[in-house]
């Protein structure tokens, strides 16, 4: 702005001295309520006596040297800041009994959970609140205000940190197709497509809308630049609506978009087998093993008008110890071929018709990227086993172990009876004994190693 108001804004000054005094009108008691009410706050508990006595002796010290009250309340601010208990969320070890191996998080450590797998941030006031009644983690509650959070603006979080490793499309904005095959690709169309899959996936999220619809959904949500890209007519400005895709060519899901079918493929052409690999990874929770180290790879020189791409994998495939792995990923990858290195659709490569179909180790053949949705389809129960692992390990913060997988299965299994809304398997990992608990820590010792001996 041209002309920038300097000094602090009243509306947060309002906020942040809840005592409710104007500049000069403070008492002895407003820096202990400030304090005590920022401090909470941030540190995601009531604070201490002795945590708020500590900053109340900052603000005594500034005072002291002859500054403000306001100007002691700022240094005490500082030190919140750059509290561990600001900065790290710290779960205390319990006092075990005999045979014990695991105990429940506090109310508010079990608030600090919840906010953060769902909001990457802290926990509200409601969500604190009910951390000090004690009665968060009774079911009705905690499946209200779990779909308040999921309604909720800041569970976009969940779209930009999770989902965006796990469909990986945050990596679209590092893409660089060849701009002289490509001219139409620039930098509008790369945020417009980053913007549909994120969009896409908060409706999902905000409307309890079915998983499933991430494999297969009639709709998509596009802005002017994106809906030209995609010959889509009618639509007008930089804002994104939602649009019926049933009729198009193109259709729904995530692999009719086409961030996610330039991200899988090379700057120059499509890539079957990293669509294919996308699709085993992502979707299918079925990740190939990596290629043995003495395959060479596909030689693409020998690709060209006569031998096309598809005829190379072939022959790639002769090779035994490619054909296993390639077998999977190959036809999956080829059910995409509609679509060019970019997204776009198309029915010619080269001079030669695309040829879609695939026909997979099982013996089902299938043409075209719609079939190919019904393949997955009728696989969801693998597709929501992969996509509720993925965000339970991103819930708790780990790589699931042996003793977790009860857990999942029995989370997966009460899906399909709630239509498998988004909701139900975030309170499914919510209410889960993983989520709830903490393991005991194993004993400490302050032993050094004796002189001679292994450490």
């Amino acid at each position: 702005p041209f002309e920038q108001k300097s000094g602090v804004a009243s509306a947060r000054f309002r906020e942040l001295f809840s005592c409710q005094h104007g500049p000069g009108e403070h008492n002895r008691d407003c820096a202990r309520t400030v304090l005590t009410n920022f401090a909470s706050r941030a540190f995601r508990h009531p604070a201490t006596t002795q945590e708020v006595q500590r900053l109340l002796s900052l603000v005594t010290l500034v005072q002291d040297a002859g500054d403000s009250f306001e100007e002691g309340i700022a240094t005490a601010l500082q030190a919140i800041l750059v509290s561990p208990s600001f900065l790290f969320r710290i779960e205390h070890d319990h006092h075990s009994s005999e045979g014990e191996t695991f105990y429940p998080v506090t109310d508010y450590e079990f608030a600090s959970r919840l906010s953060y797998f769902i909001w990457s941030s802290t926990p509200d006031c409601e969500l604190l609140q009910l951390a000090q009644e004690g009665s968060l983690i009774e079911p009705d509650v905690l499946a209200g205000q779990v779909r308040r959070m999921l309604r909720d603006k800041k569970s976009c979080a969940l779209v930009e940190n999770f989902a965006g490793q796990w469909l990986q499309f945050r990596n679209i904005d590092v893409i660089r197709p060849d701009i002289g095959r490509f001219p139409e690709f620039e930098d509008s169309l790369r945020r417009s497509m980053k913007r549909e899959t994120e969009r896409f996936l908060e409706e999902i999220i905000r409307e309890d809308r079915s998983l499933l619809e991430i494999l297969d959904a009639d709709y998509t949500f596009v802005d002017e630049r994106l809906a030209r890209f995609y010959g889509l007519e009618k639509i007008e400005g930089p804002e994104f609506r939602r649009v019926d895709m049933s009729d198009t060519q193109r259709g729904g899901g995530v692999l009719s978009h086409a961030g996610v079918l330039a991200l899988t493929s090379y700057s120059t052409r499509t890539s079957p087998v990293v669509r294919g690999k996308w699709i085993l990874d992502n979707l299918l929770n079925a990740p190939p093993p990596p290629p043995p180290p003495s395959v060479p790879a596909l030689d693409e020189s020998k690709v060209s008008e006569s031998v096309s791409l598809r005829q190379e994998m072939e022959q790639h495939r002769r090779n035994a110890a490619c054909a296993g792995c390639h077998s999977r990923m190959d036809p999956l990858g080829f059910g995409l071929e509609n679509f060019n290195a970019i997204g776009a659709w198309r029915d010619q490569d080269g001079t030669g018709s695309v040829d879609a179909s695939g026909l997979l180790p099982s013996g089902r053949a299938f043409r075209g990227h719609q079939e190919l949705k019904q393949v997955l389809m009728d696989s969801r129960s693998d597709f929501v086993q992969g996509l509720a692992e993925k965000l339970m390990i991103y819930a708790l913060g780990r790589g699931l172990e042996r003793y977790d997988r009860p857990t999942l299965a029995a989370i997966t299994d009460a899906l399909p009876a709630a239509e498998y809304r988004f909701s139900e398997l975030v309170l499914g990992i919510a209410k889960s004994l993983p989520f709830q608990m903490r393991n005991i820590s194993e004993p400490h010792t302050d032993t050094l190693p004796t002189e001679g001996s292994k450490p």
